[in-house]
């Protein structure tokens, strides 16, 4: 009799021990590997870093996101890898890392003055359009969740940047993409593709001479402490798209996705709200600092630009297809009129 009790002790305490163990692994939470290449103190600094406290408040603490700034995790060349591989989960890479990839329609955000405005913007990435562009991403395992602004660009570089003529035989770092490489040998500029974290040290040791950015990642990788002279363009945009591993995305259960989605909704609204104040902060900065001299453009020398930039737009209909192009720019032109 007293063997048995005791057998029966064993047991029941084995049985404690494996619910106890259970339940500490049920209890484990889903890690979520956040990386981008970014500062801290950027929109897309803080936009992932406020994705991150709702993620894990609306999941009551069941995910936890990791976030790796400042490519400490991945540079731009590793990161749509590492996703796809499932090595990370989630990234926000720019629009322009996807025609490498082989999604080259995203190139169309590449393209020199093809949006105009926000309010352009906003209808194409919060409208049928934006939603048919994330879509063409699952053929590469990857599920696109949002689209992130960061601002529209400037060129800078240590000699004055006024008319087509001056970009002659100057030294660009650029993203990798077909668009922004024709851009600049249109205007006779040497391109060069650069990992973002490699932009600073280039154009200090003059491995380039110039580069083109928003205010706010001009200013917060000190770009503009290297760079005499910035030229206000507003000639192209950087957007991101935040994306994360589909299959990891879809194992997920319905209501963790839901909350999720709840979290990068209102990340993308704070986010996008920023934006623009980061980059008005940032210009008053640079402005502040002296260290660049900022050369504002007069209407004619504008419109000479945009001139110049034209044959880029046959160059891409060839790989993004002149009826997307078509689409953006009816776009654009309803929102003006």
């Amino acid at each position: 009799m007293r063997t048995f009790a005791i057998a029966a002790s064993v047991a029941a305490l084995a049985l404690a021990l494996d619910l106890g163990l259970a339940g500490s692994a049920s209890a484990d939470p889903i890690i979520i590997k956040f990386s981008h290449v970014v500062a801290t103190d950027t929109p897309k600094g803080k936009a992932s870093e406020k994705f991150k406290e709702l993620a894990e408040k609306y999941t009551g603490g069941k995910v936890k996101i990791e976030v790796y700034p400042n490519s400490s995790l991945y540079k731009d060349k590793e990161e749509l890898e590492a996703l796809q591989l499932g090595s990370v989960q989630m990234l926000a890479p720019s629009n322009s890392k996807f025609g490498p990839l082989g999604i080259r329609e995203f190139e169309v955000f590449d393209l020199p003055y093809i949006l105009p405005d926000l309010k352009t913007l906003r209808k194409v990435t919060e409208g049928p359009l934006g939603l048919r562009l994330l879509k063409l991403l699952d053929t590469k395992g990857i599920t696109g969740l949002a689209y992130w602004d960061n601002g529209f660009k400037q060129m800078s570089a240590n000699k004055k940047l006024v008319t087509p003529a001056d970009y002659q035989g100057v030294k660009f770092r650029i993203q990798s993409s077909r668009v922004l490489q024709a851009q600049f040998k249109t205007l006779g500029s040497l391109p060069q593709v650069m990992a973002f974290g490699e932009v600073y040290q280039a154009l200090q040791t003059g491995v380039v001479d110039g580069q083109e950015n928003t205010w706010s990642n001009i200013y917060t990788q000190k770009m503009h402490e290297v760079q005499k002279y910035i030229t206000e363009t507003n000639h192209g945009y950087i957007g991101y798209v935040v994306i994360v591993n589909k299959k990891f995305w879809d194992d997920l259960p319905a209501d963790i996705r839901d909350q999720l989605s709840k979290a990068m909704k209102e990340a993308t609204d704070f986010n996008n709200a920023q934006s623009q104040k980061e980059n008005d902060d940032a210009l008053a900065e640079i402005k502040k600092s002296g260290k660049s001299e900022i050369i504002k453009l007069t209407p004619e020398q504008d419109e000479a630009m945009r001139k110049a930039m034209e044959p880029v737009y046959k160059d891409a209909a060839s790989r993004v297809g002149q009826p997307l192009i078509d689409e953006f720019l009816k776009e654009s032109k309803s929102t003006t009129n």
